[in-house]
């Protein structure tokens, strides 16, 4: 019963984003409010509380009170929008009394969905707010009642109603369900076919295929966690089985999956949120974050290549890979072809980023129908399409109380001043020095970071710690993505390293040598970020000198670091290999604009003189 009610409101939540992708939304509220209730009541429902225990029954009756407070108060927000929007009302009982249900069932959800950290975040949030005024020195503010609370959360347009909740119930949604359709009508096994064949028959080839396939579904997957238990329970089996040892395979999984956080197009959604926030384009978003993603993952290539030269760990083989013929055939590649192309013309066309992933998904679901017809039952067909839209639908459910309870905390450090007294405290610990408030930044987005969701915790210190950077003169853009890449990549940052914990479960090994694992495949990323404060063509801005500039310094660290790191000789001589590549590193991030150019050359020149004495030592 539980299980068709869920299915059945998963259909509806993905129906309502498709329509609105195709007509349009509604008016604002209106749209948060009836895609908060569906995602609310969905969840619920996805995650039942007491599931298979005795005290289910009490489960069930909390679990119906929320879902009917829920719908109550999303209700109210539709019938009094005008109400709301032009005459901005004062606080009744009965609204602050639907104000914390409601808010209590979003967090409940996202308790449920995602963990206890992000809902305590927003718990503290609402608890400065009440009673900040209290605490002594710079922390302190005037005071805000309850009414005033409640008219800033739920009686206008900045509280859980504001713009991520509204980037929620469009843009993202509508990426959703895109990339639940794709995944379900074929392309997920096509990924994995291709990744197979190109990474298979190289050094490490089982690594290099989890780096690949990780790459491709994290590009259009929003969770890390969930990639890593995707794609894992395929890639470090096959690592294991050829001989990888186990910390490792959890290492290049965990790695993997969190690189397609940073990956264009969805970025874990963080690349709609960031688009609103700055009030660019979202192709902007998209063009900065290309070469750092490029460079992420080649970083990875090149240590799982040093790595398994040195360890001699096996290929796949080849008996095991796919036929490119396979890989290759029309209704394997149409839809996926199709798919892109919808989105593309939606862009072209100048249509709403949600309106083209319509198109999107319009041109997935013809090729799909037409290159499987007569080869496949209709009733399969339509099995796998409604089960992409159910999947999508609860995929949506992360998403949305996520983002909704990111806007509550979100309008509480706005209300209060909170945000931009941390960031004054900053810049004056740092002297205004743009190096310092750099380093100090970095750590604390490590540290907000963990334990959160992608996107939950960009909007945390995109909130609090982004505008530290722009008051020392950073460009908006890079300090943004300079967030956003270290509070991502707490995933694999111990001691909260979620990914890691996920991928060593898989692979049924300690998680702390996973960790460092990680940490070592995963090092350029820790100083990626501040080439996008040095070189302005890393975020595709400046002329193509400038981005030569980054391109060069990328290349040089992503083959030093790891060099470095995986003790990969160039003389044979461990004294100097470590100075000439630490020579290399520190040129690369020297912004002169010849620097990167001589560290190229010294790292190429080093590599080739150094050639004799380590081939006569591979053959002693």
């Amino acid at each position: 019963m539980l299980s068709r009610f869920r299915d059945g409101l998963a259909l509806l939540t993905g129906a309502f984003v498709f329509y609105t992708a195709a007509t349009g939304p509604f008016e604002s509220l209106i749209q948060r409010a009836i895609f908060l209730a569906l995602v609310v009541c969905l969840g619920l429902a996805v995650y039942p509380l007491g599931h298979g225990r005795r005290w289910r029954p009490l489960g069930l009756a909390i679990d119906l009170a929320a879902a009917g407070i829920s719908l109550v108060a999303c209700g109210y927000i539709v019938v009094n929008y005008d109400e709301i929007m032009t005459n901005l009302p004062w606080a009744t009982s009965l609204d602050m009394v639907l104000t914390a249900g409601l808010v209590i069932s979003v967090l409940e959800v996202s308790r449920r969905a995602v963990g206890i950290i992000f809902p305590v975040l927003v718990v503290i949030g609402l608890t400065y707010a009440l009673l900040g005024n209290h605490l002594p020195g710079a922390l302190a503010h005037r005071g805000f009642d309850g009414a005033f609370v409640t008219e800033t959360i739920f009686l206008g347009d900045l509280g859980i109603w504001g713009m991520l909740t509204g980037v929620a119930a469009t843009v993202i949604a509508s990426f959703v369900l895109f990339g639940s359709l794709l995944l379900h009508t074929g392309g997920g096994q096509s990924f994995m076919d291709l990744a197979m064949r190109i990474g298979g028959r190289q050094a490490g080839g089982a690594a290099k295929i989890a780096t690949i396939a990780s790459g491709l579904f994290g590009m259009i997957s929003g969770s890390a966690v969930a990639n890593v238990a995707t794609t894992g329970n395929f890639t470090i089996p096959m690592m294991k089985r050829l001989g990888y040892p186990p910390a490792f395979a959890a290492a290049v999984e965990a790695v993997a999956s969190s690189g397609g956080q940073i990956a264009p197009p969805i970025m874990g959604a963080a690349a709609f949120v960031m688009a609103e926030i700055l009030g660019v384009s979202y192709l902007k978003i998209i063009a900065a974050a290309v070469v750092p993603a490029l460079l992420f993952y080649l970083s990875v290539f090149v240590t799982v290549h040093i790595v398994s030269v040195r360890k001699n760990l096996k290929l796949v083989p080849t008996d095991e890979l796919p036929a490119w013929s396979a890989i290759l055939a029309p209704r394997r590649v149409l839809p996926i072809l199709a798919a892109l192309g919808g989105v593309g013309i939606g862009v072209f066309l100048g249509r709403s980023v949600a309106t083209a992933a319509f198109y999107g998904v319009v041109g997935l679901l013809i090729a799909f129908a037409a290159t499987s017809a007569g080869k496949m039952p209709v009733r399969q067909m339509l099995k796998l399409i409604l089960n992409g839209v159910s999947d999508a639908g609860k995929g949506m459910v992360i998403i949305g109380v996520l983002l909704a309870g990111a806007q509550i905390l979100v309008s509480m450090i706005n209300m209060t001043g909170i945000g931009v007294t941390l960031s004054s405290m900053i810049v004056s610990m740092a002297g205004d020095s743009v190096p310092l408030v750099a380093l100090i930044v970095g750590g604390v987005c490590l540290i907000m970071g963990m334990g959160l969701p992608t996107t939950a915790a960009y909007v945390l210190v995109a909130a609090v710690l982004a505008p530290a950077m722009t008051a020392v003169g950073i460009d908006p853009l890079a300090a943004h993505l300079f967030v956003f890449y270290f509070a991502t990549i707490s995933v694999i940052t111990p001691p909260v390293c979620v990914a890691v914990f996920v991928g060593a479960g898989i692979a049924q090994t300690n998680w702390l040598p996973a960790a460092f694992e990680a940490v070592r495949l995963g090092a350029v990323t820790y100083v990626v970020p501040f080439l996008l404060l040095l070189y302005p063509g890393m975020t595709a801005q400046g002329g193509l000198l400038d981005l030569g500039d980054a391109l060069l310094s990328g290349l040089v660290l992503v083959i030093a670091i790891p060099a470095i790191l995986s003790g990969q000789r160039l003389f044979a001589i461990r004294s100097l290999d470590f100075a000439v590549l630490g020579i290399c590193i520190a040129l690369a991030v020297w912004p002169q604009p010849v620097a990167p150019l001589i560290a190229g050359l010294l790292l190429a020149l080093s590599w080739h003189f150094g050639k004799p004495r380590r081939l006569a030592l591979e053959t002693a």
